[in-house]
């Protein structure tokens, strides 16, 4: 089994502990990331497990629409603020995780890039990514 992937808040309040592997590690350049992150894309570590069974303490969250209409719920922690996780009604088997919130930001290996359409051109990243100009089908 592999080591289990653990991280959380800047403060420490809002934890979460996954055992498995994400199921994908991308980076998204879609407005709505770049406006989340303060950059041009967000790093997400995406596995198939319930917020319920692998994030504790306190979370606070709110939602949005992405480009294509799909809900996202975004989780932070409401003392220090830091985006930690986001959810998708649609797929409540998802939960998406922040690689800067990662304990060891070394074990994200993003392996695509989506949204590329609304990349600002400052924000170049490495090659060798599967490229998509919208989020893949």
């Amino acid at each position: 089994m592999p080591a289990p992937y653990t991280g959380g808040c800047a403060c420490r309040a809002l934890r979460y502990d996954i055992a498995t592997d994400p199921v994908e590690q991308t980076h998204c350049q879609c407005r709505d990331c770049q406006r989340r992150s303060g950059t041009g894309h967000s790093s997400w570590l995406v596995f198939a497990a319930s917020p319920s069974d692998v994030v504790t303490g306190p979370a606070t969250c709110w939602g949005s629409r992405g480009d294509r209409g799909m809900e996202k719920r975004h989780g932070f922690c409401p003392t220090c603020g830091t985006p930690v996780f986001l959810t998708f009604p649609a797929m409540p088997g998802l939960v998406a995780v922040t690689a800067a919130s990662l304990d060891d930001p070394g074990r994200f290996v993003p392996r695509q890039v989506t949204w590329t359409r609304s990349a600002p051109a400052w924000d170049t990243l490495p090659e060798g990514l599967d490229r998509h100009a919208e989020m893949p089908a």
